[in-house]
């Protein structure tokens, strides 16, 4: 496209000015083609473009399964494969009961947008995702943010907002494994704090339900039966398809069905995703080699990335932190030349002066790969220094 249609038309200058200066910041965002080996992807079993849910597909389709739903659950387009799947997922995950929604971030939004009250507190760690604070941002109740995996910060602010006369419930969010930083939330200890408060843990899982947890349930799953807890388990990255599925208690599904403006007023996801779904959830509790051979990735790259000098990593998420944006635009740009689809990740999606290469590790690529690709990124790097 030329420089001058990608302004747009004359109407549209303002916004085609602040799309140039995003670009000279280095921070205009372009949609790109998969280039090359999948080290960015959130498919962490394999299941995205496998014969396996191609399968699962086909004999919905062939069993009269629908492509779409026609309308909003509350109309005509509540479908027996989406209370199949809710009734599946709440067995697999444990769970009271659960609720498909269209992706994980709606499910966000309408939980932060639906179930905390007038009154109560959100009490969030600093890094949850965008989509929690879209919903807190649509909701009644008051907001207050703890240092990122901080549980003792978490302890005082709830002690301080009790302190100055907050009497309300208090809802802890979190995610259980963070994406941009790889790291793993405190979840048992800030399940102790919501046990001494009375407060309901949330627990966005979206980067752990596959790997973690007896049989892919999540990081959440096997905590403190006494936690009122509700958890957020996304389709589109290890269960391979599309959606998310909130877990919780049925009133608070309940809730969700009549008071989350984003369910009640959208068309219902497909019949097919969810008959999809139903076929990855078993897939998960019947096919542990799927988990095992993600993980063997894992471990190899932790031990490639460490002997090649970019320290410890404790999850399939890598952030190799580079600082400058330009940098890490370069970096990604030469790595991907080389047949390594890694991305740069930079502000706001990331703190400024934290650009970084997000490197995800799944079964998609060979252990060969995975050490070609450290050994590009670090000859890379010497030769930059």
């Amino acid at each position: 496209m030329s420089a001058a249609a990608s302004r747009g038309r004359p109407g549209f200058a303002r916004h085609a000015d602040a799309l140039d200066a995003l670009g000279a910041r280095g921070r205009r965002r372009v949609l790109m083609p998969r280039l090359g080996q999948d080290f960015s992807s959130n498919d962490y079993l394999g299941l995205a473009g496998s014969d396996l849910l191609r399968a699962a597909a086909r004999a919905a389709l062939d069993r009269g399964v629908a492509t779409g739903s026609g309308g909003s659950r509350l109309l005509r387009g509540n479908d027996a494969e989406h209370e199949a799947l809710e009734a599946e997922a709440a067995a697999f995950f444990d769970a009271p009961a659960a609720l498909y929604m269209g992706a994980g971030f709606p499910g966000n939004v309408a939980i932060f947008s639906s179930l905390p009250m007038q009154g109560d507190l959100v009490l969030h760690d600093a890094l949850v995702h965008a989509s929690a604070h879209d919903g807190m941002r649509l909701g009644r109740a008051e907001t207050l943010s703890f240092a990122h995996n901080d549980a003792d910060a978490a302890r005082d602010a709830l002690r301080g907002w009790r302190a100055g006369g907050g009497m309300g419930r208090v809802w802890i969010a979190c995610e259980s494994l963070y994406s941009m930083e790889g790291d793993l939330a405190p979840l048992e200890d800030l399940a102790a704090i919501a046990v001494e408060d009375g407060a309901v843990l949330v627990v966005d899982e979206a980067h752990a339900t596959g790997l973690y947890g007896d049989r892919g349930q999540g990081r959440a799953h096997g905590l403190d039966p006494s936690v009122d807890i509700v958890t957020l388990h996304t389709c589109g990255k290890a269960l391979g398809g599309a959606g998310g599925l909130v877990c919780a208690d049925p009133v608070l599904i309940d809730t969700l069905v009549n008071r989350a403006r984003n369910f009640v007023f959208s068309t219902a996801p497909s019949p097919l995703d969810a008959a999809i779904m139903r076929a990855a959830l078993r897939l998960m509790a019947e096919r542990p080699d799927l988990r095992d051979a993600a993980w063997d990735n894992i471990r190899h790259s932790h031990d490639v990335a460490r002997r090649a000098g970019f320290g410890q990593f404790d999850t399939q998420i890598l952030p190799v932190i580079i600082g400058e944006d330009a940098e890490a635009l370069v970096l990604a740009t030469a790595l991907q030349a080389r047949g390594h689809d890694v991305r740069a990740i930079r502000p706001p999606t990331v703190p400024r002066g934290t650009a970084r290469l997000r490197i995800s590790i799944t079964p998609n690529v060979a252990s060969g790969e995975i050490d070609a690709l450290f050994a590009d990124l670090s000859n890379l790097r010497k030769a930059a220094a």
